[in-house]
């Protein structure tokens, strides 16, 4: 695994992301290296992976809201960073860092939401997001308990807990969300997974034809 854009992201983190920030990111690759050690997933990866997965998530809402209309990524991403941020940091992975590694870039977009279909590598940086060291929230220990024992049981139950709580403020949930829940409820089969989805063109998120012009601040 080409490790060369390390000093290249730890620079825009250190541009980009507050002090709270980075410490919650030390925190995930601290726990994503260590999940993918004992899991048998590519530590490397999960390093790339886990550093990069909020590296806009400072980004203000002009800024992002900008990205979300310039590559038409949906309405629902419109003031909503807690689902943008991760699709447009697969980007800047992608266009700033050379990283083009696809399960690398997935796991950073969708860390946040989950999908049916997830790789082991996805798992790991969405749920060593959920429980680093650093995350203190009700139903953390359970979730820590619960990665201990196995990460599906984990990822399920912090997919239900986000469901619980986004349904809860009645804001919107993503599809990949409650789709993920599914995938989980049933064993989380490889077979026929991830599916292509059929998006209208206006949802369609594709990392090769995404324009950060004027967006990306070094």
């Amino acid at each position: 695994m080409d490790m060369t854009c390390i000093d290249k992201i730890d620079e825009y983190m250190q541009y980009e992301l507050t002090e709270k920030r980075i410490r919650h990111t030390e925190g995930v690759v601290e726990t994503a290296v260590a999940l993918a050690e004992k899991l048998g997933a590519d530590p490397d990866k999960a390093l790339i992976a886990a550093k990069c997965h909020d590296i806009c998530r400072k980004w203000d809402d002009d800024r992002m809201n900008a990205f979300v209309t310039l590559n038409q990524l949906g309405d629902a991403y419109i003031d909503n960073i807690n689902l943008s941020h991760s699709k447009a940091a697969a980007h800047v992975a992608k266009v700033a860092f050379g990283i083009n590694d696809e399960d690398i870039l997935n796991a950073i977009s969708y860390h946040t939401t989950g999908r049916a279909g997830m790789s082991l590598l996805e798992k790991i940086i969405f749920i060593a997001d959920a429980t680093e060291p650093n995350r203190d929230y009700p139903g953390v220990e359970a979730l820590r308990e619960a990665l201990e024992e196995d990460i599906d049981k984990a990822c399920l139950l912090s997919l239900q807990g986000t469901r619980d709580y986004v349904l809860s403020q009645e804001k919107y949930l993503d599809d990949d969300t409650q789709e993920a829940i599914e995938w989980f409820e049933i064993g989380a089969p490889t077979e026929g997974y991830p599916k292509k989805k059929e998006k209208d063109e206006d949802e369609e998120f594709d990392f090769n034809n995404l324009d950060l012009t004027d967006l990306m601040m070094f």
